[in-house]
Order: C-alpha cells, then structure tokens, then sequence
C-alpha cells in the first residue's frame, strides 16, 4: 500500500509539474479548493454571528472546523476505498485527486508572471500581478517591495502547496491530504488576526501551523539541497545558517523557514516592513545583509531554486520508494 501511494504522488507531482491547473479543465468541474472554501464560507457565514460574544464566536468555529476536518479525513477513507478495488483504474482517480490539490506549476506560473509585469509594464505591472498572490496593498510597493513580495509568496507557497500536501499524502494517504487542503484552505479564509475572526478562526489557524510545522521545516531542508544542486556549496550553506539564525524572525511560526532558505541561498533580504488592507506590520529583515534592491532577475533566480527544489523533493520520494 505504501508503495502504492508513493508510485501515485510521484505521478501527480509529475502530471502537475506539465500540467497545472489546466482551465478547460477546471471550467467544467469545480476544483475541490473551491469545494473546501464553499463549506468554510457556509459555516462562516451561518456560525461567526455579531451578535455572539468572544466566547461563542471561539467555541462555534473550534466545533466547525473540528468537523470540517473530521469529514475531510472520512471523505479520505471513503474514496480511498472506493478506489482501491479498481486497481490500476482506482489508482488513477486517486492519483488525479493528488495531482488536483498540489501546485507547482501554477505557483511558478504566478510568479513568473510578477517578474513578467514588471519587465513588460513596470511598476503598474508588476503590482498588478503581485496583488493577485499576496494580500499586501500593491500600491506601497516600490520594484523591490514587489519582487520581494513575489519571492516571499514563491517560498511560503512552495511548502504550503507542494511539500506539505505530498509529505501528509505519503504519510497518510487521502484522508491526510484532504485533512490538511482543509486546514490550509480554512487557515487563508478565517485565520486572520481580525475583529471578525480573531476568536471564530483562532483554532483553525493554531492547527494550520501545527500541520505545517514539520513540513516548512523539510522545505528548508530540500531548498538547501536545491541551493546545492544549482548554485553551489556556499549557497546551501547559507541557505541552511540563514534558516536556522533567522527563521524566529518572521511572525509565523513556520513561513520564516522557507522564505529564510531562500533568502540564504539567493542572498536576498526579505521581510521586513509591509503595509496590509488591515493596516502595517513590523518585522525584522530575514538574511538583512542581504541585497535589498530587487528585481525581476531576482525573482527568476529565486523560480530557478524553487524548481529545483520541485525536482529534489520528487528525487527524494523517488529514493523513498525504491530503498523502502
């Protein structure tokens, strides 16, 4: 069964590095994300009333999410069933559901289109496209705020919507990724630190970190082998100080070890101070001697090393499956 599962998402990892989201596609069936956000979006709306106090606000979303991803887990167990009869047939369903609910292609395709923007329309196009993969106002943003706005995004993507969803498929199969597309999408809908979801998302994001927190740690681990592969021993070896010195810097308990390796192995400075519709945030430069003056170079070199890094994690299940 394990060898099963690793044959499957080395597939998907393979069928979405060509494919990605495919439009025509995804314009006939709704995405299972959108599936996810439309049973998140009913229960915000139904459950985070006004007129609830703090406490009821907190309780009602712990019960939802908690059941959320108890359906999750029992939708896994449901199809996997179904599937497994079917042998090779079973076996290509499941595989498009994995191959659904990672994204590697459709993350590089995103960013390449930032460093796109701002070659081919500058500074207006380069907003443009950052604000469709980052929540920061565009209109703050100078070349560099947008380049390093897109890298950052590229990282932080890259654990969450390639390596975290293949590390809780192989170790758990369907209910383990279903669980956690779950708990991630649910994290990027209600776990703000808001007047609105301050209480009703506070479980939500707490187990969003807590299953992302091996997982951004492995990522930057596999950006460092990358960082090794494509850029040299230096390069790793920055990539793996900058992430253990400077990955508490971020606020999140995990995003700061991807976008930390990356900083190290590009030597870029990322972080630092943003502007959010919610109003600035404060933080601290990662890798701050870093170069600050970024550009659409640099957002192609730092695509160079997430690729590479797409091909070291697929290298790794690949030795996972013939040594196990």
């Amino acid at each position: 069964m394990a060898d099963e599962t690793l044959l499957i998402l080395l597939v998907a990892l393979a069928a979405d590095w060509k494919f990605g989201e495919p439009s025509w596609l995804w314009s006939r069936l709704p995405h299972p994300v959108v599936l996810f956000g439309r049973a998140i979006g009913w229960l915000d709306n139904n459950f985070n009333l006004e007129s609830d106090d703090d406490g009821a606000r907190y309780r009602k979303g712990a019960v939802g999410i908690s059941a959320l991803i108890i359906t999750s887990v029992l939708a896994g167990l449901l199809l996997h069933g179904f599937f497994r009869p079917l042998g090779i047939i079973g076996m290509a369903l499941e595989g498009f559901i994995v191959f659904a609910l990672i994204a590697q292609k459709s993350l590089i395709d995103h960013v390449a289109a930032v460093a796109d923007g701002l070659t081919n329309g500058g500074i207006t196009g380069g907003r443009a496209a950052v604000a469709k993969i980052v929540g920061r106002d565009p209109e703050t943003l100078d070349r560099s705020g947008v380049s390093r706005a897109a890298i950052e995004s590229l990282a932080e993507n890259y654990s969450d919507g390639v390596v975290a969803p293949a590390f809780w498929y192989a170790v758990f199969g369907l209910p383990g990724l279903i669980a956690y597309k779950m708990i991630n999408t649910a994290d990027s809908m209600i776990g703000y630190r808001n007047e609105r979801y301050e209480h009703f998302g506070k479980v939500a994001a707490q187990i969003d970190d807590l299953a992302n927190w091996l997982p951004a740690r492995l990522t930057a681990g596999i950006v460092a082998l990358a960082a090794l592969i494509r850029r040299g021993v230096n390069s790793a070896r920055k990539s793996i100080f900058t992430a253990v010195s400077d990955a508490g810097l971020h606020r999140s308990p995990n995003a700061g070890w991807p976008e930390a390796a990356v900083a190290g192995a590009c030597n870029f400075a990322l972080g630092g101070p943003r502007i959010y519709a919610s109003g600035p945030v404060a933080q601290a430069y990662i890798n701050a001697s870093g170069k600050r003056d970024l550009d659409a170079g640099d957002i192609r070199a730092a695509i160079s090393l997430i690729n590479a890094a797409c091909l070291v994690l697929a290298g790794l299940i690949l030795l996972w499956w013939l040594v196990f």
